[in-house]
Formats: C-alpha cells, sequence, structure tokens
C-alpha cells in the first residue's frame, strides 16, 4: 500500500505561515478565509505549526509514522491507523490524557480545549487530494510523497 507524507524543507521556509492561515481556514466551518477569521466565533486549531529560531523555520505537524507512540499509548484508541495508512485522531473517543502529546517525538500534537479538551494534529484534510498546506505553500516548503511499502 502506498502511504502519503509531508516533508518540510526547511531550506526554502521563509516562515510566511501561510500553511498555518490554510489549515485553518480548511478546518474552519465556513471554508472562507475572511469568514474564518473575521466573523467564527471559535477559530479551527491550525493542524500545522512554522517553528522559528532566528533565520530558520519550517512547518511543524504529524509525520503519520509507521510505529506511532502515540498510538501505541493512546489508552482509547482515539489515536489509531485509518484506512488509508495515517494515524488519525477520534475526537469522540478522545478523553484529554494528553499521553499522545508526551509521546509525539515531534511535538506534532496540540491541545484543543476549545473543542472538548482533546488533542489535534494534521488529518491530511479529508477530501482533498493535496492537504492544504501543501497546495499553498508559495516556495515549496512542504511538499506531498508518495512512499510504497
Amino acid at each position: 500500500m502506498a502511504t502519503k507524507k509531508i516533508i518540510p524543507r526547511e531550506e526554502v521556509c521563509m516562515g510566511c505561515r501561510l500553511c498555518e492561515i490554510h489549515c485553518i481556514v480548511e478546518h474552519s466551518r465556513s471554508k472562507d478565509i475572511i469568514k474564518a477569521f473575521r466573523r467564527e466565533e471559535l477559530r479551527a486549531l491550525p493542524r500545522v505549526k512554522v517553528e522559528e529560531r532566528g533565520a530558520e523555520s519550517f512547518a511543524l505537524q504529524c509525520r503519520h509514522c509507521e510505529e506511532p507512540y502515540c498510538v501505541f499509548g493512546c489508552v482509547t484508541g482515539a489515536m489509531h491507523f485509518g484506512e488509508n495508512g495515517l494515524v488519525v485522531h477520534d475526537p469522540e473517543r478522545c478523553v484529554g490524557c494528553w499521553t499522545c502529546i508526551l509521546l509525539c517525538p515531534y511535538g506534532a500534537i496540540r491541545r484543543d480545549e476549545r473543542a472538548g479538551r482533546v488533542a489535534s494534529k494534521c488529518d491530511f484534510c479529508p477530501g482533498r487530494e493535496t492537504p492544504a498546506c501543501v497546495e499553498n505553500c508559495p516556495n515549496e516548503a512542504l511538499i506531498l510523497v508518495e512512499n510504497d511499502k
């Protein structure tokens, strides 16, 4: 089975945060950039976060590991493998114990206490051919690759 991954390329990332902005829009109720930022009461949490240190920057999101500690440590099964081989999160099963956050070696899982104290991570933008962060990166600092298993 082929699995997709998003690979960050810090050598071309300029820290513009368009990946974060388009992630918020994609996960908003309206899917409209103005409404998502100006009119929606609870703004969606970005599933990607730009890390910066001086002139260096890169986008950080779930790596959808082949051996994910978050899945192995999840006490409720909220973190699990989806049909497509990606690591998915089921907020209905999440109890907010944050074990997945502690176990993720990349720091790619965040708390979303607005949504009822659940974890939040990259979901690869279900329903889209290409995730919003990859599609809208002006420098191709995020690239989508497909690995054959």
